[in-house]
């Protein structure tokens, strides 16, 4: 598909047909990368916890899963005195 490059202030940009975002998921963000003068597009998925499961279980293989607060402190404070 032709598109025109048109002015937008001092930067130039195109237009992207409502299908062309749809059928790639392009949403609010977009990735930009340039690989052998390909300009390149792609959804910028927003998976907060993409790849957790993968670190979590890398994480016990190496035995570095343990608590940070020990199971015998009182973390409802009830025997705390202030």
């Amino acid at each position: 598909m032709k598109v025109n490059i048109i002015s937008i202030g001092n930067s130039k940009g195109i237009r992207i047909p409502r299908a062309i975002l749809e059928q790639c998921n392009l949403n609010d963000e977009a990735l930009i990368e340039v690989k052998n003068k390909v300009l390149l597009i792609k959804s910028a998925e927003k998976k907060p916890r993409k790849g957790w499961d993968k670190a979590f279980k890398s994480m016990h293989n190496r035995k570095e899963d343990s608590l940070f607060i020990d199971d015998t402190v009182d973390i409802e404070l009830k025997d705390w005195v202030w």
